[in-house]
């Protein structure tokens, strides 16, 4: 990849914009939802822009002050296809999104964070549409003193055993910058 932006508010180096528009291909007019958005919300105001006024993004989290800090980055960047949802999303059904609505869910750096990962997963597929992507970026490399220490890090092989049950397809695996795996599944 190319040049690498640093996700301000935290220490992941990706590139969002190139990930989403390249690799993903989000489009204008697509729903998205970014999965634990997070305080930066990066990939958020990143697929917002790329949806543009046709298209609806949700940013879910379980820390509300995080979903008033998207809130009000929305505002500021002049986005107001942003949708901001409280949700714990080890918890299937929890998001008050409904079923098989979304063209993109993204689990960004967020499975690393939980010992539910498979129900995180099937939190992703239920609001998947028919043909919907689910992208997976986590750490691949904990070397680094601002990564999270090799305990955490997620092991692909229950990403790919969730997506398996759930009847996924792995469409493609890329390294999504220096520290990170990546992985975009389809469902049937």
């Amino acid at each position: 990849m190319p040049e690498q932006k640093i996700n301000t508010g935290g220490s992941q180096i990706l590139n969002a914009t190139e990930i989403l528009k390249e690799i993903l291909k989000i489009k204008s007019g697509k729903t998205v939802a970014d999965l634990g958005a997070g305080i930066a919300a990066y990939f958020t105001i990143e697929s917002a822009k790329l949806v543009g006024d046709g298209g609806q993004v949700y940013a879910i989290d379980i820390v509300k002050d995080i979903l008033s800090s998207i809130d009000s980055k929305a505002k500021m960047a002049g986005l107001y296809n942003i949708k901001t949802v409280w949700s714990n999303l080890e918890m299937v059904g929890a998001a008050k999104i409904a079923d098989n609505s979304l063209d993109f869910a993204l689990l960004v750096n967020t499975l690393f964070q939980s010992k539910k990962q498979t129900e995180m997963i099937s939190e992703a597929f239920r609001l998947l549409k028919k043909g919907g992507k689910l992208l997976i970026i986590d750490w691949s490399d904990t070397a680094p003193a601002f990564a999270p220490p090799e305990e955490l890090q997620v092991n692909k092989n229950v990403i790919s055993d969730a997506a398996l049950q759930l009847d996924m397809k792995l469409e493609q695996e890329f390294k999504a910058g220096p520290y990170h795996f990546g992985m975009i599944y389809i469902k049937k």
